[in-house]
């Protein structure tokens, strides 16, 4: 059996209910270009790719821990210049996570 290392990221958005109750639309719209011009690109450009979308969240496979724990700080810094200009009730905060595994 051929082994291989991962380093996984799991991303889910914090308050995902809460966003959603108060304006769906706007809130679906907010996630779908932050994932189209944040997630995507960053993830690529560290050499992962997103093999599962869930509702509020995302895993991402990496072959390296380094290139997983870069990307997110990456996303990290991304998601705070663009919460920057909006209002706190909507603004996307994500949780992420990095494991890996054989």
């Amino acid at each position: 059996m051929d082994r291989k290392l991962s380093a996984i990221l799991a991303a889910d958005v914090v308050g995902y209910s809460s966003l959603m109750e108060r304006d769906e639309a706007g809130t679906f719209e907010r996630l779908r270009a932050g994932r189209k011009e944040l997630f995507e690109p960053e993830i690529a450009r560290h050499h992962g790719h997103i093999f599962k979308l869930m509702g509020d969240g995302m895993l991402a496979e990496f072959g390296s821990v380094v290139d997983a724990v870069e990307c997110a700080v990456s996303l990290q810094r991304g998601l705070s210049e663009r919460n920057a200009s909006l209002p706190e009730s909507e603004q996307i905060l994500v949780r992420m996570v990095s494991t890996s595994a054989r």
